[in-house]
């Protein structure tokens, strides 16, 4: 485990400051979840450790719904990628985020924008 907080900025157009709380090593199949209270809300989200990889979040058109997030994939300027989970009622504040971190929306990850890939 990290024993120092660790602060750094990013090199996005914003150079927000970020702090590293803990590094947290999940076996398989355990799982860490996030809570938080917004308004009179409880909201949660998790991450569960599989052997191929992680879910990184819970079911996008279900649990992630339920909880009062919506899952999306933004774009920088530098042409890096990033999957976002916004809060159904800070949309304005997320899209001000992007307009001056100079983010684009890819997609909107929901049922109506996915479709099945025929894959492996």
């Amino acid at each position: 485990m990290q024993k120092k907080i660790r602060k750094f900025h990013t090199k996005s157009k914003l150079n927000t400051r970020i702090t590293l709380l803990k590094n947290i090593y999940l076996k398989e199949n355990h799982q860490v979840t996030f809570l938080e209270k917004f308004k009179k809300e409880k909201k949660e989200y998790d991450i569960v450790k599989k052997n191929w990889g992680y879910y990184a979040t819970p079911s996008i058109n279900k649990r992630l719904k339920k909880f009062g997030y919506e899952c999306v994939i933004t774009k920088n300027s530098q042409n890096k990628f990033f999957l976002c989970l916004v809060n159904k009622d800070m949309k304005k504040k997320f899209k001000s985020y992007l307009q001056k971190d100079d983010q684009k929306i890819v997609c909107w990850l929901s049922s109506k924008n996915l479709k099945l890939i025929d894959n492996l």
